[in-house]
């Protein structure tokens, strides 16, 4: 999905309307938007668009592509060192009228299970639980009357037997899709903070890779086994380990007792 960090941001900026202020994302001369940022803040009453630099009613925070707060690389070692005093807070989305109706399409009271990772990133294989284990649950979801469902776009990787997959248009369908269902599992990533935002149950499968405390959620089961966060950039046995020693049934076991 790859959202996560924009999801964070609309949690940083949370509240700021109500304060008669709006959140500028940059280095305090320039509004620092990506490519990803519009569709998550679209309509977001909270947060400052490019190109509003001017305004009287900003308040600056240096959060963007690069310069993420929740941590800073050591290049020396390849790694990620995570700043323990960061604490994700649930974002928001404002979706429009339509955008709600549309999202309701394929029901509700599913669960959304997603084994893939993003792709192209040294540290993808550090949040790789293994599509077999994320089989297993699917089928073990299947037995206890749960629909089990799974997202459908270009690239989206292997597909589960015996989920229903749900063609998604961009990220902002995806996301009001994903607040009807009863809960999500898969991997720490954009759409953990997806769930978070829209307001639903997770099981996350975080590993040995990056801290809960800093990325975690609240009313999530945030499972490590066991390990402490590396933050390693490339395939990291440490973290392969962690990921094996998550069980199918711990997994099973925390999305039951929060559907």
């Amino acid at each position: 999905m790859g959202y996560g960090d924009q999801l964070m941001g609309s949690g940083l900026a949370r509240g700021a309307a109500s304060r008669g202020k709006r959140i500028a994302f940059g280095d305090r001369r320039t509004i620092r938007w990506d490519s990803r940022s519009e569709p998550i803040y679209r309509g977001n009453p909270n947060v400052a668009v490019p190109g509003s630099e001017g305004a009287s009613d900003l308040e600056w925070l240096e959060f963007y592509k690069g310069h993420r707060l929740y941590n800073r690389q050591d290049r020396t070692n390849d790694r990620w060192i995570w700043n323990e005093e960061f604490h994700a807070q649930p974002g928001e989305m404002f979706f429009t009228p339509a955008e709600v109706l549309r999202g309701k399409r394929y029901g509700s009271g599913f669960v959304l299970i997603e084994p893939n990772v993003v792709a192209g990133k040294g540290c993808a294989p550090n949040k790789e639980w293994g599509r077999d284990n994320y089989q297993q649950t699917a089928f073990r979801l299947i037995a206890e009357g749960f629909e089990v469902c799974q997202f459908k776009y270009p690239g989206s990787g292997d597909r589960l037997v015996g989920v229903r997959s749900l063609p998604t248009i961009d990220v902002r369908d995806a996301l009001a899709i994903l607040g009807n269902a009863s809960g999500y599992v898969g991997p720490e990533g954009g759409l953990h903070h997806g769930a978070a935002a829209v307001g639903i149950p997770a099981v996350v499968l975080f590993g040995g890779f990056i801290p809960p405390s800093v990325t975690g959620y609240e009313g999530h089961a945030n499972l490590t086994g066991g390990a402490e966060a590396c933050g390693s950039l490339r395939r990291c046995a440490h973290c392969e380990e962690a990921m094996r020693a998550i069980a199918v049934d711990e997994v099973c076991a925390a999305a039951l007792e929060r559907l």
